[in-house]
């Protein structure tokens, strides 16, 4: 097949397009900005398949993704699916524009020009949490009008609506990965966002207060919700189920790529207390509990766009997803605690490992 994809150099759609690529003849359409470092990834391929990566310079907030009529005319009834992964994963309200330029005009510009080229399935890969407030995620679209943390959430739930308005068009598929983290296997992760970007954020606080031996005596607490859960699903898990859709997945369907058994913010913060080293770190029901120091009111402050998924305690259902995987070598997710701990682990190893290799002056 030719397959096209948006945000393929990222975090996600490294992994999707080495699973379409092995042991496979696709050819793969690649949407990049930056040529010159798409090429330092495509050099890490194998020759076999490094032959079948085809680099198209384009940005998907310009009509057509920036392509030139040449271009579009020349992939015109080529394209047999195209993913749609490229997206801004920011949570701030004061960059709601921006968001809702790459997530919602960039989805509308991928769309036309998946049309325009006579594309057969256009898969778009949302988000579980375009759930919102609501505690039940189920595998339907949302109306636009319910209660969102965000906008990236926001933005997400009408690019949905979005795609779905092409589905005389194109076949039409969704899928909704939860929290994304490392490798299942290896704990590799190069994401600065969601997990990690709350694990960065309590790092940088700890070698703050390690600075003054008095303030490593305290304890410091964080507002949540203990008794809630984060659904975290390993990348290695959503990219093969997304590479299964190429041959199983059916039009005006959504799917949950969620893990049916998440661990509580209670196991998670002692997991990240254990790599850490910070065993006075903690988390509290509610920031009433007791009077917040000037430390943890900053340490609460640079970690609140978390603060809404700290206090969740979402389930969701994923009957479309383990129908799509059934009699397929993928199993349902069973993410081991042991299992998280080395994705946790692996990440503060690499932030070790970049400290130290920083030049000493």
């Amino acid at each position: 097949m030719s397959i096209f994809l948006t945000g393929a150099a990222g975090f996600l759609g490294g992994k999707l397009l080495r699973n379409l690529l092995s042991e496979t003849k696709h050819h793969l359409y690649i949407l990049v900005r930056d040529i010159d470092k798409a090429k330092r990834l495509i050099d890490t391929f194998p020759p076999n398949e490094k032959n079948r990566i085809h680099l198209l310079k384009g940005d998907i907030t310009q009509p057509f993704c920036g392509l030139t009529e040449y271009e579009i005319e020349s992939l015109t009834g080529k394209i047999h699916i195209f993913y749609h992964l490229a997206a801004l994963v920011k949570f701030d309200l004061d960059l709601y524009e921006e968001i809702f330029a790459v997530n919602y005009d960039g989805t509308y510009n991928a769309l036309e020009l998946a049309n325009s080229m006579n594309t057969e399935k256009f898969f778009y890969v949302s988000t579980a949490y375009t759930v919102g407030k609501m505690q039940y995620g189920i595998e339907e679209l949302y109306s636009p009008d319910c209660e969102y943390h965000n906008p990236y959430e926001e933005s997400k739930v009408k690019s949905e609506h979005l795609a779905f308005s092409y589905a005389n068009e194109m076949d039409i598929s969704i899928f909704r990965p939860s929290i994304i983290v490392g490798d299942s296997e290896t704990g590799e992760a190069d994401s600065k966002f969601t997990l990690y970007g709350f694990m960065r954020a309590l790092d940088i606080f700890k070698r703050r207060v390690m600075r003054n031996e008095d303030s490593m005596q305290k304890t410091y607490y964080v507002a949540g919700n203990k008794e809630g859960t984060s659904n975290f699903v390993p990348v290695n898990y959503v990219a093969d189920i997304l590479s299964l859709a190429v041959s199983k997945a059916e039009a005006n369907t959504i799917y949950n790529i969620i893990n049916p058994e998440p661990a509580s913010n209670f196991e998670i913060m002692s997991m990240i207390k254990k790599a850490l080293q910070f065993d006075q770190l903690f988390i509290t029901q509610s920031q009433e509990l007791h009077e917040l120091s000037d430390d943890e009111l900053k340490l609460n402050e640079m970690i609140q766009v978390f603060n809404p998924y700290l206090k969740s305690n979402i389930v969701f259902e994923d009957a479309n997803t383990q129908k799509l995987i059934k009699d397929s070598k993928i199993n349902h997710l069973q993410l081991e605690s042991n299992t998280l701990q080395m994705i946790i682990d692996a990440y503060f190893g690499i932030q070790q490992e970049e400290i130290e290799n920083v030049p000493q002056s």
